[in-house]
C-alpha cells in the first residue's frame, strides 16, 4: 500500500499492532543502503511469518546535536537537500511496482528540535507519519509549554511524540534522571501528545554505568498512561532485556546505532582479508612492510573491480544490516 501518512491511519496501525502484542520498531537511516536494508529485512520477515502487511517505520533526525542524519544523507551538508532525498528514496521504494509496496511503511521525523529546526517546522508536516518533538533541552515547564503549542498547531494532521524529560540542565550538564510515573502522566495530560518518549535507563545520552532497561518502571508508568511509551537507546542493552516490551506498555522503539556499529567490523574484516583485491599487490606489500597489515592477508591477487567499487562495500553493509533488523523483528513481531 502507499506510505501511511494520515494521522487516523497511523493510529489504526498502532492500535492493530498493540492488539497483536507487537511493538513497532523505528529504524533510523542516513543513507540509501540502510533504508533498503530495513525494507528488505521487513519484507523477508513478513514472508517468513506470512503477514505481508507488517508495519515498519523509517526515521531520520534533522538538526539534532547528537546526530544530524539529514545533513549526513548528502555530501552537500545541507539538511534540506538530505531530507528531500530521504523522502524521495522512500517514495520510490514504496511506490507501485516496488517489492515493498504491500508493507505498512511510516516515516518518522525524529528528535525535531524546538530551536535549531525552526525552518523545518515551516514545512508541510504531512510528508511524515510521526513527529517526535524534542524540547528536552529546556527546563521541564518550558518543555511543556513548547510541546503543548506544537501539539495544538499540528496534532490534527499528524501523530506526535513528546520527550517528557529535561535532558540537560541550565548549566549544560547531561542528566540521566529516569522518568517517574507522576511526571509521565503530568506531561501527557498537559501537552496532549499521542506518545511519550520516556527515560527508562537506555536513553542514549545516559552515562554507560546506567545503561539498563527498567521494565518495572515502564509497567508503573504505563498503568497510568496506557500503552503509549516510546523507548530510545535500545542499541545500548542486550536483547535479553527487551524481549517483552509490549507487556511493559511500550508501543514503539527507536533504533539506529546498532545498524552502523555492529556492521562496520564485518566490513572491516572483509576488506582486510581481501586487501590485495582492493588495493593491488604493490600497495598491499607497502602496508605489510609498514606494519599496517599482517602477513596472512591476501597479498597475491590483482586489484579487482569486484572489490574496489562502492557496491562491494555497500553489499556487505546491506546484508549485515538486514541481519540486525531481522533480529529485532523476531523479538517484537511474533
Amino acid at each position: 500500500m502507499p506510505l501511511i501518512l494520515n494521522r487516523k491511519k497511523v493510529l489504526e496501525v498502532y492500535e492493530k499492532a498493540g492488539n497483536r502484542g507487537w511493538v513497532i520498531p523505528a529504524f533510523n537511516s542516513e543513507n540509501l543502503t540502510t533504508t533498503e536494508a530495513i525494507l528488505q529485512a521487513t519484507l523477508d520477515y513478513s514472508q517468513r511469518i506470512n503477514k505481508p502487511d507488517i508495519p515498519i517505520t523509517i526515521g531520520i533526525t534533522n538538526n539534532y546535536s547528537h546526530r544530524s542524519q539529514s545533513v549526513n544523507y548528502t555530501h552537500t551538508g545541507k539538511w534540506d537537500i538530505g531530507l528531500r532525498l530521504f523522502l524521495s528514496d522512500i517514495e520510490v521504494l514504496t511506490g507501485q511496482g516496488s517489492p515493498y509496496e504491500d508493507l505498512n511503511i511510516m516515516i518518522l521525523l525524529d528528535h525535531i528540535q524546538w530551536d535549531t529546526d525552526k525552518d523545518l517546522l515551516k514545512w508541510d508536516m504531512g510528508k511524515f507519519s510521526v513527529i517526535m518533538f524534542d524540547a528536552s533541552t529546556l527546563p521541564y515547564e518550558e518543555n511543556i509549554r513548547m510541546t503543548t503549542r506544537f501539539v495544538a498547531e499540528n496534532r490534527s494532521g499528524i501523530v506526535i511524540e513528546g520527550a517528557c524529560d529535561e535532558i540537560v540542565n541550565a548549566t549544560g550538564d547531561v542528566r540521566n534522571d529516569l522518568t517517574t510515573p507522576e511526571q509521565a502522566l503530568d506531561f501527557l495530560t498537559r501537552t496532549n501528545v499521542d506518545y511519550l518518549v520516556v527515560n527508562l535507563g537506555t536513553e542514549h545520552r545516559a552515562t554507560s554505568k546506567n545503561l539498563k532497561y527498567h521494565d518495572e518502571l515502564a509497567q508503573q508508568i504505563s498503568r497510568l498512561t496506557g500503552t503509549r511509551l516510546v523507548l530510545h537507546g535500545t542499541s545500548s542493552v542486550g536483547e535479553d532485556q527487551i524481549g517483552n516490551l509490549n507487556s511493559d506498555g511500550i508501543a514503539k522503539v527507536n533504533i539506529w546505532t546498532t545498524l552502523e556499529r555492529d556492521t562496520t567490523p564485518v566490513l572491516f574484516e572483509n576488506m582486510v582479508r581481501n586487501a590485495s583485491k582492493m588495493t593491488g599487490k604493490k600497495k598491499t606489500e607497502e602496508m605489510i612492510i609498514a606494519g599496517l597489515l599482517g602477513p596472512r592477508v591476501d597479498r597475491d591477487s590483482e586489484a579487482s573491480l569486484s572489490h574496489y567499487t562502492t557496491l562491494y562495500r555497500q553489499d556487505i553493509l546491506f546484508n549485515e544490516m538486514k541481519k540486525v533488523v531481522l533480529k529485532y523483528l523476531t523479538l517484537w513481531y511474533t
